[in-house]
């Protein structure tokens, strides 16, 4: 079992940066990838932007390119989200994900393990 913990939620105004961070711990394997996903009351989980092992990959949603910046640090078993610009619709549970294969993945159902996920509400 592998477990994801979310850490670097909160409360901000429009406008402001945020760091999320997500501790990964148990049978992670040696190469897997890593996502954040986000969810709004009432709406779908969706895809925010994802990671290769090594790092040299990122891929972003169009809603939060050039804003947000994926990264990883593989010697402490950590993603993390840095948000910048941070807009009202950028308000969520944030959550960070980890896949068994090389290869991104976008879709929720791509991914094998879930965290619990952090909160984030921006306002106006």
């Amino acid at each position: 079992q592998v477990q994801l913990v979310e850490t670097g939620g909160g409360l901000v105004q429009a406008g402001d940066s945020l760091s999320l961070s997500c501790a990964a711990s148990g049978r992670t394997f040696s190469i897997n990838s890593m996502g954040w996903f986000r969810q709004a009351p009432g709406k779908d989980r969706e895809f925010v932007a994802a990671i290769s092992w090594s790092g040299g990959n990122t891929y972003y949603a169009n809603s939060v390119k050039g804003r947000f910046t994926i990264s990883r640090d593989n010697a402490k078993n950590r993603v993390y989200l840095q948000m910048n610009s941070l807009k009202p619709d950028d308000t969520a549970v944030y959550y960070c994900a980890l896949r068994n294969e090389y290869g991104l993945g976008v879709a929720p159902y791509e991914y094998d393990y879930w965290g619990q996920g952090t909160q984030v509400t921006v306002f106006s």
